[in-house]
C-alpha cells in the first residue's frame, strides 16, 4: 500500500461512508416499522447515497492506481425513543463526516496532492447540502414530534428524490 497519507485517510473514509450507509438503513428500517413510509424512503435514499459516496472513493483510488481497502464496520444504532432521535443522530453524523471530508481536503493540500484535493471539492459541496437538509428535517420533526404524520406531509411536499448531479465523481460499479 502507498505511504501517501491522503490515500490511507481516504481508505479510512470509505469505512465511514459505509458506516453512514448502514446507519441510514437502520434509521429507515426504524421508520418503516413505525409506518412512516416517507421518512423511511428518505433514509433509504440517504443510505444508497452514502454507499455511492464510498464507491466514488473506491473508483478514485482505482483510477489513481492505489490499493483499495474495503473495511469492516461497526453495527449501527437501531433503537430510538421517538421520531426525533434518528434525525438528530443523522445530523450529528453529517457534521462528523463534514469534518472528515474537510480534513481529507486539507491533507491532500498539505501534501501537494492536487488531484486528491480536487476530488474532495465535490464532497465539500455535498456536505454543505447534507448538513443543511438534515438540519431542516430535524427542525420539522422536532415541531411535529407529537404528530409525525405532519413530517410525512412535509417530505411529501418538499422531500422528493433529487436529480443526479452531473458533476459527481463516478462510482465504482456504475449506478447500481
Amino acid at each position: 500500500m502507498s505511504d501517501n497519507r491522503f490515500v490511507k485517510a481516504l481508505n479510512e473514509q470509505i469505512a465511514y461512508e459505509f458506516g453512514a450507509s448502514q446507519q441510514y438503513a437502520a434509521v429507515a428500517v426504524h421508520y418503516d416499522a413505525e409506518t412512516l413510509p416517507r421518512l423511511a424512503a428518505h433514509f433509504y435514499r440517504q443510505s444508497l447515497e452514502e454507499r455511492n459516496h464510498a464507491m466514488m472513493m473506491v473508483q478514485y483510488l482505482l483510477d489513481a492506481g492505489e490499493d483499495v481497502i474495503i473495511p469492516g464496520i461497526e453495527a449501527p444504532r437501531t433503537g430510538f425513543g421517538d421520531t426525533v432521535e434518528p434525525v438528530a443522530l443523522a445530523l450529528e453524523q453529517e457534521r462528523r463526516v463534514t469534518a472528515q471530508i474537510n480534513a481529507l481536503a486539507g491533507l491532500a493540500r498539505e501534501h501537494s496532492d492536487y488531484a486528491g484535493e480536487q476530488f474532495m471539492q465535490w464532497f465539500i459541496k455535498e456536505q454543505v447540502e447534507e448538513v443543511s437538509s438534515m438540519s431542516d428535517l430535524l427542525r420539522v420533526v422536532e415541531r411535529t414530534r407529537e404528530n409525525p404524520l405532519l413530517a410525512e406531509e412535509y417530505l411529501a411536499r418538499e422531500g422528493g428524490a433529487e436529480a443526479a448531479d452531473p458533476t459527481a465523481p463516478h462510482a465504482a460499479g456504475g449506478a447500481l
